[in-house]
């Protein structure tokens, strides 16, 4: 296992100043902690009292907000296409109440899928810490995940008994966890299968004088691991993922007179990570390179020569990224263009992704219309106007629903593409690049990706 070394001294600094800012000095008022662990939800709100006072937190994210002492409700809405809806509480229940008293740090996440989610609530009193000390509460936020075994052990250290045991929705242990500062390795283990390890944080550094409420989350990222763990201080919060964790990346052949590729990483040209990989194509599957720098070359398949693209890029653990090779083999204009993706998928949802990979169309407006609606244009505006080449519309949210989508150039309603009828489902990832034909021009067609993909 490779030393995985997390710092949290920035959690710690960051804590201590905002003790210092008057925030725990403040009388009459304590903290509420959001923390969003529903792990197939849009982004959400969150309303005290019926209130707006956090907008838009992501999957994992972490906010806070100062109340004033006394008893307020808590409702979560999630964001949709075409509104927001209330998911906490459910519908016919009461709105959650929480009694908040003086410095007092109340924690409120929103956990279970989408279709289950509900809140788990902590609620800490003022506590007096040691500066050499670390106070730990570690909550099951992972709803995918049964009961498991959690060992909290120093580097190394062989398993053991568990610290604990528990399931969704439980504490590791009824009261905090304090432990002297210093290095530790947290392990989990299905309680039905202890010896098998399926998440180890590698070495974690935990600085003396912080109070961490942890979270384990759903990984809906790169890696096997079932879980990542978040840990906030209520003021600053980082994410520990798995120690082997990979990257993800795909690549797409859009070179219209390229011929088929290999593709050769970190120039292991014995084993390319890639073969024969066609125009209009991608690899299967992601290929999943340990996290930092990579370097990849593109040949001709079954040949160490001519190198085509050389491209060095830096991939970050947990992330998954899409290499696409664009641009003319024969005026030297091919290039690599790398995007970043995300693949965690939204109940509520379709997500869209278009990508301007033809270098012989220009700029373009693409339209997504109602299914039927494509083949009339006038008077209709554009979803996305003036998209260059190498450039993308983004993940956009699209109620489930059939759609036409045309690609016309820009301030033209002649369809270049379309109209092509898609089926967008909710959890659905849709991503299509606009490429050449082959040795390029037009006609314009569609590379189709994740569940496009034929």
């Amino acid at each position: 296992m490779n030393p995985n070394p997390l710092r949290l001294t920035l959690l710690l600094g960051t804590l201590l100043m905002a003790a210092c800012s008057g925030n725990g000095n403040n009388s009459g008022r304590g903290t509420l902690e959001f923390i969003h662990a529903s792990q197939d939800a849009p982004a959400v709100n969150l309303l005290v009292n019926g209130v707006e006072l956090i907008s838009g937190v992501p999957y994992k994210g972490v906010e806070t907000v100062s109340l004033a002492t006394g008893n307020r409700t808590v409702t979560v809405e999630g964001i949709v296409p075409g509104g927001n809806v209330t998911v906490i509480p459910a519908a016919g229940d009461p709105a959650p109440n929480i009694a908040m008293t003086k410095n007092a740090r109340i924690t409120f996440i929103a956990a279970g899928d989408v279709a289950n989610i509900a809140p788990l609530v902590l609620t800490e009193p003022p506590q007096t810490l040691e500066a050499a000390d670390v106070r730990l509460r570690v909550i099951h936020a992972a709803s995918t995940v049964g009961q498991v075994n959690v060992h909290i052990t120093a580097p190394g250290d062989p398993l053991g008994a568990p610290t604990d045991t528990f399931s969704f929705g439980d504490l590791l242990t009824q009261d905090a966890l304090v432990v002297p500062a210093g290095d530790y390795q947290i392990r989990v283990a299905p309680s039905a299968d202890p010896a098998n390890v399926v998440y180890d944080s590698g070495v974690i550094a935990l600085a003396g004088g912080a109070d961490l409420v942890v979270a384990a989350v759903v990984n809906t990222g790169a890696g096997d691991a079932p879980v990542s763990l978040l840990a906030s201080t209520g003021s600053a919060t980082l994410e520990f993922l798995d120690v082997d964790t990979p990257s993800n990346v795909r690549a797409i052949h859009a070179s219209p007179d390229a011929p088929d590729v290999d593709i050769i990483a970190n120039n292991d040209f014995a084993d390319p990570a890639v073969e024969d990989l066609a125009y209009g194509t991608a690899t299967p599957d992601y290929l999943t390179p340990p996290p930092g720098p990579i370097n990849l070359k593109v040949v001709p398949a079954n040949a160490a020569a001519p190198v085509v693209i050389d491209a060095d890029l830096t991939v970050t653990q947990g992330d998954s990224y899409s290499v696409y090779a664009v641009g003319f083999l024969g005026d030297n204009s091919i290039q690599a263009l790398t995007l970043i993706e995300d693949i965690r998928r939204v109940a509520t949802e379709a997500r869209l992704r278009l990508v301007h990979a033809s270098p012989a169309a220009g700029p373009v407006d693409i339209y997504v219309v109602g299914a039927g609606e494509g083949a009339d244009l006038v008077g209709v505006d554009p979803a996305f106007s003036d998209v260059t080449f190498l450039n993308d519309t983004g993940y956009v949210s699209l109620a489930p629903a059939d759609y036409d989508v045309v690609v016309t150039q820009t301030d033209s309603k002649l369809p270049a593409i379309g109209p092509i009828t898609l089926t967008l489902e909710a959890n659905g990832i849709y991503t299509a690049a606009a490429r050449d034909q082959a040795e390029g021009g037009v006609p314009l067609g569609l590379i189709l990706l994740d569940d496009l993909a034929p």
